[in-house]
């Protein structure tokens, strides 16, 4: 399967980044190259370095980016300082992270991201490592009802966790429909009624499998020192969890003093290190929503290194 995916919110990035054909540049999740490919037709003496943990995604934009000033590398975007490091690159005047799934990985069986086709319980982005098949049938109850619940937000997660190892006692859990009847028959039947009752459950394995919400965590503060004065950060999230822990970051680097408001002066010295692109986050628009229903939970917010 060819790795296709709509690049979400394109034009809205292209203009957040604010691109000079003489800048370099850092799209950390690579995917299929949409982003990418923007970004690099517009640079001339400048340079895009593309990351992908995924192996299928840095062949995909190899190829896309063929003839451009471009290069992919194999890497979790987490790692983006070092990677740049060895490429003698210390500061960057632009940053994009499109935090989604892409398309392929959801369509493509193989992947096990999807709970509508039957395939191995996998979930992997960077295709090795911990699979939601060893998570599934190794964490015990408690466990895996955290991941539901902090992760997806399920309020069934203890009674779907509960049947998961009930259910793994008599035969290990391998794929992705026998994990999403499970929880179906976890559930209570009005709670069916609402949306397919795997979808939660099958993101909070995702983000755990993949640390998701960690490496966001760790690339912050690294990938906003990386920027120049005038830089841009701009982040694609595609969730509450993620989308709250961007906008706490980024209002941190716009606060300036922390002073008590009773001190006649300011002591601590304190002045904003970033201002937002723009005060509320981006949304799709009625017509990108119409084009690509799997954009609709996407919000990019852009931070401008001062």
């Amino acid at each position: 399967m060819e790795f296709k995916h709509i690049s979400v919110l394109l034009n809205e990035c292209i203009e957040a980044l604010n691109i000079k054909p003489d800048g370099i540049y850092v799209d950390g999740t690579a995917g299929g190259g949409g982003h990418s490919f923007e970004i690099a037709k517009r640079l001339k003496n400048g340079r895009l370095y593309a990351l992908d943990r995924d192996p299928d995604a840095v062949r995909a934009a190899t190829k896309r980016l063929e003839g451009l000033p471009a290069q992919v590398i194999n890497s979790n975007f987490e790692n983006m300082c070092e990677v740049l490091a060895l490429k003698g690159v210390t500061k960057v005047d632009g940053i994009l992270l499109d935090l989604g799934v892409s398309s392929y990985q959801l369509d493509e069986d193989a992947r096990g991201f999807s709970y509508h086709k039957q395939a191995p319980l996998d979930m992997r982005m960077s295709q090795s490592g911990t699979s939601a098949a060893d998570l599934v049938n190794s964490l015990s109850a408690e466990e895996l009802s955290k991941i539901f619940s902090k992760y997806g937000e399920e309020k069934f997660a203890y009674k779907i966790a509960l049947r998961i190892v009930e259910a793994r006692s008599r035969k290990a859990i391998e794929t992705t429909t026998e994990l999403a009847q499970i929880i179906s028959n976890a559930v209570p039947a009005a709670a069916r009624r609402d949306g397919h009752p795997a979808r939660k459950c099958f993101q909070a394995l995702r983000i755990a499998v993949n640390d998701e919400l960690g490496c966001l965590e760790r690339v912050l503060d690294s990938a906003f020192e990386l920027l120049n004065e005038n830089g841009v950060l701009a982040i694609i999230t595609f969730h509450s969890l993620e989308d709250r822990m961007v906008k706490v970051k980024f209002a941190e680097y716009c606060t300036g003093c922390t002073c008590p408001p009773d001190f006649p002066v300011c002591v601590c010295g304190k002045t904003p290190r970033g201002k937002k692109y723009s005060k509320k986050p981006i949304e799709p628009s009625a017509e990108e929503l119409e084009n690509n229903n799997r954009s609709r939970s996407a919000k990019l917010r852009a931070i401008i290194k001062l």
